[in-house]
């Protein structure tokens, strides 16, 4: 063997990075491949959240808890508002428990590129892991706030029934929502700085244009159809039905919102894929 066949045998490997030729292509094997990447920044954004808090991961309870207790007064108690026959604190509760990972997963997802900057500019890795861990570490919080949940059922003596089954498919519903919209979110924050200014006041307004204040029935049938194109107001009713068993199961309007959400993610994952050509110059 010559002397230039061997330096060609030992030279390292030359990997080529390249832009994404096709924004409709998802990089699920690369991201696979990245799937310990993912996991520490799930790990990370969990311990940042906690660290130097005054009572840790409980505030995964208090707030859900909290406002569960204001909604049960101002619209329960005071307004009267219909609860499809439930006690007032698990009928906002089920609500709050998709509202409250939903808002928390999109507000940091929005933040995800410009905090991670730094890393965007040094390091090659899928730029998708940053939203996804940032909606992952979401379930945590979702987790904790969902015990408290089971506490409050036993407590009111309401009964899981067997429309219990369908709740892991509303919560991917909720997961893929939040995906979809921290992904146009992200990608425009890393453009425009001022979007995570526009999003609490988005999360905001959007909390009243969904059922968690109160029941879709209150909605005239007119607008049902309209109203059904708010992604989070199937993920809401869904929750509500599958953990109490009352109110309305999967039907038109859930269907309408399944398939927004669906649209949702696949559109923001384009238009993720797209931006992602110019992130790291613009960031």
């Amino acid at each position: 063997m010559s002397a230039s066949q061997t330096a060609v045998l030992q030279s390292p490997p030359v990997m080529k990075i390249t832009p994404p030729g096709n924004w409709w292509k998802i990089p699920i094997g690369e991201l696979w491949e990245y799937q310990e990447l993912i996991y520490f920044f799930v790990w990370r954004d969990i311990k940042v959240r906690y660290k130097q808090t005054l009572v840790g991961a409980a505030w995964a309870i208090l707030q859900p808890f909290l406002t569960m207790l204001i909604f049960s007064i101002f619209f329960g108690a005071l307004a009267h508002i219909p609860s499809q026959g439930l006690p007032y604190p698990i009928f906002y509760y089920s609500a709050l428990l998709p509202w409250m990972y939903f808002a928390a997963s999109v507000q940091s997802a929005t933040n995800t590129i410009v905090e991670n900057q730094r890393v965007i500019t040094k390091v090659y890795f899928p730029r998708l892991a940053l939203p996804i861990s940032s909606v992952l570490s979401g379930l945590v919080d979702f987790g904790v706030s969902f015990l408290m949940f089971v506490a409050m059922m036993a407590y009111y003596h309401v009964r899981p029934t067997p429309a219990l089954l369908w709740m892991p498919v509303f919560l991917l519903m909720a997961v893929a929502t939040a995906l979809g919209i921290g992904l146009w979110l992200s990608a425009l924050n890393a453009i425009y700085r001022d979007v995570r200014y526009v999003v609490p006041f988005l999360v905001q307004f959007w909390l009243f244009a969904s059922p968690v204040a109160y029941p879709s029935s209150l909605v005239p049938a007119k607008w049902k159809s309209l109203y059904s194109l708010n992604p989070m107001t199937g993920v809401i009713e869904g929750f509500r039905w599958s953990l109490t068993g009352k109110g309305n199961p999967p039907g038109r309007l859930v269907l309408i919102s399944a398939g927004v959400v669906l649209f949702v993610l696949i559109a923001g994952l384009g238009y993720f894929q797209r931006m992602e050509t110019t992130i790291a110059d613009v960031v």
